[in-house]
């Protein structure tokens, strides 16, 4: 968190000299300090953060990945003359523990064209699909695995 408090820093002012690097060393320190006091971070949450880096990148490489295929999918279904769509609500459980990986289970879902995320309520989704062929598979998806991974990284 240091790093990155003091690269805000840097990017902010435009310019690195000497002058500018110490005191953004001085504006980092004490944002670090603060918000370990009093917003009960700790360099633990740094270490675990760190680990989960390269998931959560890979997370949002697979979904751009999964964006991309899902557009192409709903880009024939709807100029397909002989197919005919049908819609579908699914009500499925993915069992995440944190509520931050449960909602961006829900975001990466209504991201995702063709299909839309109604309600979340503790571990249950509805979501709402163009055609039930896009349902298929949604409970078990790429996403529900990745985010258990960024879950189990201590």
């Amino acid at each position: 968190m240091f790093i990155i408090f003091f690269l805000i820093w840097i990017i902010f002012n435009g310019q690195l000299t000497l002058e500018i690097a110490a005191f953004g060393l001085v504006i980092a320190g004490a944002m670090y300090w603060f918000v370990c006091r009093c917003l009960g971070y700790s360099p633990a949450s740094d270490r675990v953060l760190f680990k989960r880096f390269f998931l959560i990148l890979h997370y949002v490489f697979v979904l751009l990945v999964e964006i991309l295929k899902a557009n192409g999918s709903v880009f024939h279904m709807i100029y397909s003359a002989k197919y005919r769509l049908e819609p579908a609500v699914v009500h499925f459980n993915v069992p995440l523990r944190s509520n931050f990986a449960r909602v961006l289970l829900a975001n990466s879902i209504t991201l995702t064209p063709g299909t839309i995320t109604v309600s979340l309520s503790d571990d249950e989704y509805v979501v709402h699909c163009l055609d039930k062929e896009l349902a298929q598979g949604i409970d078990s998806s790429v996403f529900v695995e990745l985010l258990k991974r960024i879950e189990n990284v201590t």
